[in-house]
């Protein structure tokens, strides 16, 4: 099949619905106006729906010829707490609110590949799912999914995401570890108040967050592998109450990054062990909330062969990249694959002659070379189509 040749056809209207996405993007758990949008779409093709949660959307269909096969293909829907920054005509009408990590892409890429699919309906049997999940960013949208049953009976899950340190033109479909895991920390130091003259009189909360800070980073120096990727960061810090005061309480937050179960289990242990003793040391006290926002990103070795094989006669073999860095920002598709296996592959949307598609996710001038839509549409249903009738192993 020449899903690429269809996709290109369909470049001017893949590239008008991006830019409507990108110019209304929603928080994680708002996407109201995104799924009213992709229902729309939906609706057009001639797709059953319905909502998962509030704003997640779950579709499926299924190929007019006989098979059993079952895959699903999912994109992310919620955008960024960020300011658009760019010139651009379909930059962000959101006040503080942007598409700055590629979700309206994403959306879209796999709107196109529904409608690619649905085309080519007669040439497959088995059944396609499509999810459209809300809330990515914080580590939420895929377990609503898994709740619902959504993936039972399914033997392939399979996604993508832009990337802006890909070339446009470029896939990467890399093996075993990805992304890392993603834990949220919050911890509370209890001290006790007094003049800024008297502090023995006190327990100086503030005093006792910065060595918390501080001895993080010996966690991760020195009772980690070198070798074993992870990060221990912390990103706020509040206290205080005056500058001639000694703090009665310090909140800090923080995440955890990991590519082993293991690693994640051990920083966690000793994150909040360090909390206490040195809170306790100092005469306070420290109490640890923590969120799991996501398991590590774990590619399937075998189904990244099938997937590689699907992007080379997609894209050309050269330009599949198998090899591409690992990286400590999160996905919970990771969430899906513990329950089906899969892959996560990668679009390259970079364009030296397009400044803002240089600059890094999450950035307020993050921007997408636009020809990498009917390629990620393709992508899309060529590996579904693949697996549906068995030419991808």
């Amino acid at each position: 099949m020449d899903f690429i040749a269809q996709a290109e056809a369909r470049k001017p209207s893949l590239i008008s619905l991006r830019r409507e996405f990108h110019s209304h993007p929603e928080l994680s758990r708002q996407e109201w106006e995104t799924a009213k949008r992709i229902e729309r779409e939906l609706d057009r093709l001639g797709i059953s729906h319905r909502r998962v949660g509030e704003t997640g959307v779950y579709a499926s269909f299924r190929g007019t010829l006989r098979g059993e096969r079952v895959i699903a293909l999912r994109a992310d829907i919620d955008a960024l707490p960020v300011e658009d920054q760019k010139t651009a005509a379909y930059r962000s009408q959101v006040p503080g609110v942007m598409h700055a990590c590629g979700h309206d892409a994403h959306t879209t890429a796999l709107l196109g590949g529904a409608s690619l699919l649905m085309e080519n309906r007669s040439r497959f049997g088995g059944e396609v799912r499509l999810l459209f999940q809300q809330a990515e960013e914080i580590g939420y949208g895929a377990r609503v999914f898994l709740r619902e049953g959504l993936l039972e009976g399914a033997q392939r899950v399979f996604g993508l995401h832009t990337a802006s340190d890909l070339p446009v033109g470029k896939i990467g479909v890399r093996s075993g570890p990805n992304n890392a895991s993603v834990d949220h920390f919050k911890i509370t130091v209890e001290g006790r108040g007094a003049h800024v003259s008297t502090p023995q009189l006190g327990a100086d909360a503030l005093y006792i967050a910065s060595q918390i800070v501080v001895g993080f980073q010996g966690i991760v120096t020195r009772l980690t592998s070198p070798t074993d990727p992870v990060i221990l960061g912390v990103g706020t810090l509040h206290a205080g109450e005056g500058y001639n005061v000694v703090a009665r309480q310090a909140v800090l937050e923080g995440t955890v990054r990991a590519f082993s179960p293991e690693t994640r289990r051990l920083i966690r242990e000793k994150a909040d062990e360090l909390a206490r003793q040195t809170a306790s040391l100092y005469g306070g006290a420290a109490s640890s909330e923590w969120e799991d926002y996501t398991s590590p990103l774990i590619n399937d070795p075998e189904i990244c062969r099938e997937v590689c094989r699907t992007a080379g006669c997609l894209a050309g073999k050269e330009n599949v990249v198998t090899d591409r860095p690992l990286s400590l920002g999160g996905d919970d598709f990771a969430e899906l694959q513990l329950r089906v296996p899969g892959v996560y592959a990668y679009i390259g949307t970079r364009n030296a002659a397009l400044p803002d598609t240089t600059v890094a996710h999450h950035n307020g001038r993050f921007d997408i070379d636009e020809d990498c839509l009917p390629l990620a549409a393709g992508l899309y249903a060529a590996y579904a189509f693949d697996y549906l009738t068995g030419d991808a192993g």
